[in-house]
């Protein structure tokens, strides 16, 4: 029997990532005046400029993902994964997306690699309706080996403060709408890659490299009244649902069937249904919460599912009945 391998086992520890963030918490708040609706601990920062007025932000990297296309040789998508990790958190709070900006560490600056690279931010921009506005390129060769380079960026955007998205709008009740993801995206590659080999399993390999889903032209076909709140689905999987309000339970009743993909990952790490979702997307991209799941479906413009319920509660996803830690 193979041995089970978990996402610890594979070297990311979530929630020590968890713990830091408890650590930090109240030394990071000690900057704060108020202006700053939130800040730390959620899918972004929201700042208010004036009475009517917030703007919102959001950084975030690619993890090992970027491995993956270094490995391949394959550099023109990884920018627009770059991307949607920080602007489809910026989306959660309510926000239009405005600029990005990046941030190119390297050992030895690759001018053809790098060429590649702001060509998939570019087009991550352009799907996002985001201007790119710079950003900056540093060799470090003490640092980084030649052909290794780490990739970094934010997304700013704004949002009237009688739009943000706050999660105080859901009642007990309402639904849970998954949105489909493109596949793996950009988390979970820790262990991904240590289940998948790149010889062997050539076209499962490329197939991590597939790009994020940009959620921002499919959030904005639904009629923003149907919107109760938002949750990306990245590191630590569908534990995420829980960042849109802790007063509530979310009840995942239906998930929907998993691409190969993540049933080959399964099959190989020997996880627990619960496991995966704590993890992976397991195909869902983007949560929705909504009083009128049907409407949202018609609209949405990609594949969605009705997941399950929000009930009153204490922070909690339980994935059919077992809570997802």
């Amino acid at each position: 029997m193979t041995r089970k391998m978990t996402y610890r086992d594979a070297g990311v520890d979530i929630d020590k990532g968890n713990a830091l963030v408890d650590k930090i918490q109240q030394k990071v708040q000690s900057t704060y005046g108020t202006p700053v609706l939130a800040g730390v601990g959620g899918f972004a920062s929201v700042y208010a400029i004036d009475e009517q007025r917030c703007i919102v932000a959001s950084t975030d990297g690619v993890g090992t993902k970027l491995l993956v296309a270094q490995q391949m040789g394959i550099h023109n998508t990884i920018g627009i994964d770059l991307v949607a990790m920080c602007i489809n958190d910026v989306l959660c709070t309510g926000a239009r997306g405005l600029f990005f900006m990046d941030y190119l560490a390297t050992g030895e600056l690759d001018l053809s690699v790098a060429e590649q690279i702001i060509e998939g931010v570019v087009e991550g921009c352009r799907q996002a309706g985001l201007a790119l506005l710079g950003g900056e390129t540093a060799e470090l060769p003490d640092m980084y080996t030649k052909g290794l380079y780490d990739l970094a960026g934010f997304a700013v955007g704004e949002v009237d403060r009688q739009n943000l998205l706050d999660g105080s709008a859901i009642e007990d009740g309402y639904y849970i709408v998954g949105l489909a993801s493109t596949g793996i995206h950009a988390n979970g590659l820790s262990l991904a890659r240590r289940l998948i080999d790149p010889i062997e399993d050539a076209q499962l390999w490329a197939e991590l490299l597939t790009p994020t889903r940009i959620y921002t032209p499919y959030v904005a076909t639904i009629d923003p009244v149907l919107i109760h709140g938002l949750a990306h689905i990245t590191g630590g999987g569908w534990r995420n649902i829980a960042r849109i309000h802790r007063a509530f339970d979310y009840l995942i009743e239906t998930p929907p069937t998993p691409t190969p993909i993540f049933a080959q990952l399964q099959q190989r790490s020997g996880l627990s249904d619960a496991e995966m979702y704590q993890t992976f997307n397991m195909g869902v991209g983007m949560v929705v919460i909504t009083c009128q799941p049907s409407k949202v479906q018609t609209q949405v413009g990609c594949d969605s599912w009705v997941l399950g319920r929000v009930r009153r509660g204490s922070g909690n996803v339980y994935f059919k009945q077992t809570k997802i830690e």
